[in-house]
């Protein structure tokens, strides 16, 4: 199965600041995105429900971007990213992801995205 790239953009009301936090602190993972966390060095230790998965940073701009690649899939040109910015005119925090998946099933990681960012606005407080 081919695989490929997609990005959605997700709005938040809380700053950069804290939404990099919770995208670069163990404590704040957990709240949204994986059941354990450890980062060590440069690589992240997810955990989900007994299974464990490991990405490695390629790029950590504080308050900017997050920018981490799967072990399963090192040197294969694929990557998990998070950039931050702020909206001009509304000055909400603009997320935007870049992720890579199984071509037939955009769809469906779109939908995850969605359900894991609803989770972090929660956490952040919007």
């Amino acid at each position: 199965m081919n695989r490929t790239s997609f990005t959605q953009e997700f709005l938040f009301r809380a700053s950069p600041t804290i939404v990099y936090r919770f995208l670069t602190t163990p404590d704040c993972l957990i709240r949204w995105f994986c059941d354990e966390c450890k980062i060590i060095d440069e690589k992240y230790i997810f955990d989900w429900d007994g299974s464990e998965e490991i990405a490695h940073i390629i790029d950590d701009i504080e308050d900017e971007q997050l920018k981490l690649e799967w072990e399963e899939f090192e040197g294969e040109g694929e990557f998990l990213d998070f950039r931050l910015g702020r909206s001009e005119v509304t000055g909400e925090t603009i997320l935007e992801i870049t992720a890579f998946c199984d071509e037939d099933e955009v769809e469906q990681e779109q939908q995850f995205w969605t359900t894991q960012m609803k989770e972090l606005a929660r956490a952040t407080g919007g």
